[in-house]
């Protein structure tokens, strides 16, 4: 069957909520991917920031496959060993003291808001408890997740959402004071935003939120779904500025492409939220994604891969900003580590277009601006192939 014709047959049985590239995927290795007709991709995406170890890891792959034949699933009515190893390695590279398991990004927040509610409400006995959460962010699709989302387009037609949230700026701590009330239980955001427009937290920011929040009681959780597990140079990117969070939230690239996620919480936390019958989850923890977090972070330390973020994210950085001086419907070059991004004075759909007719993929983050989120085992050359092409398609369009 031809790729067109898969298309046809996807588009008659999946419920359209998604506007997907005209390819069929079908296998990968290193940094590419194939589609079925075997044409080669250099991979920019990695999955939106999951596949941090390149595709077809031998190692990785053993793991799952040892696991499957061992037990996949059991519930959370009883312990399984690759969930305590992975549990102990997660909160090792944390820096945070408990840790519940989900099955994806948005079940993390979905938890880290519970987390948060709880906290408050054995305070006070009180349940209008407010959030606040930062324009331009994205927390997931869920209904909690998208109540802290700071994209009116993504909640209007499902609203009412949850509780009272409020939204203030990014960087601009004044914006944030300005909402807190004796209501306030948490503030939530990114420490930098992705599918907002790749735009970092200052440290100075940062560090007056953190210091409100002590004064007042308030939670800070830091999403790091996207942004962490190495992404920025640090394995989270709170680590990057010291500043740590209450909770923590983490997903994507922590399994690796096996669906998996968690929560993270103080110990002060953690003895004053959630408890026995607060939350739960049937798949979450299981053996076989959570055998896969273990590799996961076994491969990390192993292979070095944070300290070659740190090695190689400067070199990206520098060809960007080459092409932001040499082209002026590129207006600004942002990011961090290998989470970077480019606005455009227009939209960016038909430069994506026409890289991956020239066998790149890259994908957008709001409709100007490229976002560039590669595996983080990707080298030097592959940056100067990748700027190559994506050259030839801003002197084409």
């Amino acid at each position: 069957m031809g790729m067109k014709e898969y298309i046809e047959e996807a588009e008659a049985a999946l419920l359209h909520t998604y506007n997907r590239f005209q390819i069929v995927l079908d296998k990968g290795e290193d940094v590419y991917l194939y589609d079925t007709e075997g044409k080669r991709y250099l991979d920019f995406v990695a999955g939106i920031a999951v596949f941090a170890l390149g595709y077809h890891n031998e190692e990785y792959n053993n793991a799952l496959k040892e696991q499957i034949d061992k037990l996949i699933h059991t519930s959370n009515y009883f312990y399984n060993e690759p969930a305590i190893r992975a549990a102990k390695k997660l909160l090792k590279v944390s820096g945070m003291d408990r840790v519940f398991f989900t099955n994806s990004g948005a079940e993390s927040i979905e938890g880290a808001l519970k987390a948060a509610k709880k906290y408050a409400y054995l305070k006070d006995g009180c349940t209008d408890h407010e959030i606040i959460a930062l324009n331009h962010s994205f927390h997931g699709r869920t209904m909690g997740a998208l109540a802290v989302t700071g994209n009116p387009h993504y909640r209007e037609a499902f609203e009412p959402l949850i509780g009272t949230v409020k939204f203030g700026e990014m960087n601009d701590f004044t914006s944030i004071e300005a909402l807190v009330t004796d209501k306030t239980c948490a503030i939530i955001l990114e420490p930098v935003q992705g599918e907002g427009g790749l735009t970092p937290a200052t440290e100075e920011f940062l560090s007056q939120v953190r210091s409100l929040c002590d004064e007042k009681d308030i939670l800070l959780i830091f999403d790091e779904v996207q942004c962490g597990m190495g992404r920025t140079g640090y394995m989270y990117a709170w680590q990057r500025y010291g500043i740590r969070p209450d909770i923590l939230t983490t997903a994507k690239a922590l399994g690796c492409g096996v669906p998996v996620g968690a929560f993270l919480l103080t110990e002060k936390v953690a003895q004053a939220s959630l408890t026995s019958g607060d939350h739960g989850t049937t798949y979450g923890g299981n053996p076989l994604a959570l055998a896969a977090v273990d590799k996961v972070l076994e491969l990390y330390e192993k292979n070095h891969v944070v300290e070659h973020v740190r090695e190689v994210a400067p070199y990206l950085e520098q060809r960007l900003l080459e092409l932001t001086e040499k082209y002026d419907c590129i207006l600004e070059h942002r990011g961090v580590g290998l989470m970077q991004g480019l606005l455009f004075d227009r939209p960016v759909s038909p430069i994506i277009n026409k890289a991956i007719e020239k066998g790149l993929l890259l994908i957008n983050a709001g409709p100007n601006i490229i976002r560039f989120v590669p595996p983080l085992i990707i080298t030097k050359e592959h940056i100067d192939t990748m700027i190559t092409i994506l050259q030839q398609c801003i002197e084409e369009q």
